[in-house]
């Protein structure tokens, strides 16, 4: 087996980034182990979040925020001011493509895009009054990840695991699932920033071996753990001789991580062992639904081990680009929802069947919405970014079941009801977590920082 010097000099820009710079634990005021768990402010409602991003902004109009105004008018120029968006877009609102029902006690309008989701809405918070303040993805994704349109700051799923810890022994508390694209920003969306690097997002890849340089070079599992008693005893002497170092012993705390994730990560990504009803359910069986099924699945194996934070990436799809349509709306929104819908809501079904969902918050949505407006023409119209008013959902964990919160005006291009803006978002999924969002900082350039920086409020109207 490698040594710990040369694990960390070779593989510093991948999985051994984790072990790399945790160590700035004594000048948090941390434990040695950085992800050891640690009591919230106040008692929790969820353990774990799931968050399904939605990258390229999904538009609200044409999922769960119908506007039959927009319908009535379409080909007319939108009657209201337009501040100037990414690009040059016509003022001439365009009907929605797709048809809504109503679903649920609930009697939620959801578009037919969403048949296998529709179904669940008596089990989901939807937040039609959503509003962000980038209309450019990569600081829109920056934003919606952690709380900055600026390259650098924590994300939300770094500062769970700073301030919770993670519950799982053998995986880290950040784990990223790719289903074939990263978001425009790169993987510093997931990054952890100023906080030490254990706190990072752990990318997991496709196939069977999920994370780099994880396997072990050493095949005899029982010299492999002598060589690391070996370096615990000498570890052990220089605490004895120079005192305790933080840094070395965090150093510890994470190669022994690696060295558990070494079985703990094959056995997390082998879905033999689940039920054909199961695998068919998440649409394993399926060559459309097939790669957002397994990440949604592996999410909800993740949650039952512990992990504190997961988020699943949008999938690839040939002919489309993410649920960016600036053109060929109706093509490219049906392509993505039809590889998401029915893994998603087998995801929630599974969940609520194991007694899950009551401790997992699932959140739903992208970096913001589109516009009411229509981009090009003929078959091939689609829709801008829009930041001003957009659409998310959230499920479990301690939100309210079957519930509508917030409005857009008559075209969905303001918020007005209820605005909910993102710093509010990332204040009440640290709430539900049992984390005050003022609370929870970290000494960065000469002020205590913190996820919603010096905004945000709890949306105390969706707790249940």
């Amino acid at each position: 087996m490698t040594n710990r010097r040369d694990f960390l000099f070779r593989h510093a820009h991948g999985f051994g980034a984790i072990a790399l710079a945790a160590m700035r634990a004594e000048a948090a005021g941390r434990a040695v182990n950085p992800l050891e768990t640690r009591d919230p402010h106040h008692a929790p409602r969820a353990k774990s979040v799931i968050f399904l991003f939605m990258d390229g902004g999904i538009s609200h109009i044409d999922s769960f925020d119908p506007k039959p105004r927009v319908t009535a008018e379409s080909g007319q120029r939108i009657p209201l001011p337009r501040p100037k968006l990414v690009r040059a877009e016509s003022p001439v609102l365009w009907a929605s493509p797709f048809e809504f029902r109503k679903y649920g006690q609930l009697g939620a309008d959801v578009s037919t895009m969403f048949p296998h989701v529709a179904r669940h809405v008596d089990d989901l918070t939807i937040i039609r009054s959503m509003a962000a303040d980038h209309s450019e993805h990569t600081a829109a994704n920056y934003f919606m990840h952690s709380g900055s349109g600026l390259q650098g700051r924590p994300s939300m799923g770094a500062w769970v695991t700073y301030g919770l810890g993670n519950e799982s022994r053998n995986l880290p508390g950040y784990i990223v699932l790719d289903t074939g694209m990263i978001p425009p920003g790169g993987t510093d969306i997931f990054g952890s920033g100023f906080l030490p690097a254990s706190y990072q997002g752990s990318l997991f890849r496709r196939g069977a071996q999920p994370v780099a340089d994880i396997a072990p070079r050493e095949t005899d599992p029982a010299r492999q753990r002598a060589k690391l008693d070996l370096l615990a005893d000498l570890d052990a002497m220089a605490k004895e001789r120079y005192g305790p170092i933080s840094e070395i012993e965090a150093s510890i705390a994470n190669y022994e991580l690696a060295f558990r994730m070494q079985s703990a990560v094959p056995e997390l990504a082998d879905i033999s062992g689940e039920s054909e009803a199961t695998r068919k359910l998440y649409g394993l069986d399926q060559a459309e639904t097939e790669e957002y099924g397994r990440a949604c699945l592996l999410a909800r194996r993740l949650v039952e081990r512990g992990v504190r934070f997961i988020e699943v990436l949008s999938p690839k799809r040939e002919g489309a680009d993410r649920w960016d349509q600036h053109a060929s709306l109706k093509h490219g929104h049906s392509m993505n929802a039809k590889a998401t819908d029915q893994p998603i809501a087998a995801l929630l079904q599974d969940l609520k069947a194991r007694g899950l969902l009551r401790d997992t918050l699932v959140i739903w949505g992208g970096e913001f919405g589109r516009s009411p407006t229509a981009q090009g023409s003929g078959d091939k119209v689609g829709r801008d970014h829009h930041p001003y008013a957009f659409t998310m959902w959230l499920a479990g964990g301690g939100v309210k079941a079957g519930l509508i919160h917030g409005a857009t005006d008559e075209y969905g291009y303001y918020v007005a009801d209820k605005r909910v803006h993102v710093h509010d978002l990332h204040a009440t999924v640290l709430h539900l977590l049992g984390l005050e969002h003022t609370r929870l900082t970290f000494p960065f350039g000469g002020r205590q920082m913190r996820l919603t920086d010096v905004h945000g409020n709890v949306v105390r109207e969706i707790l249940a």
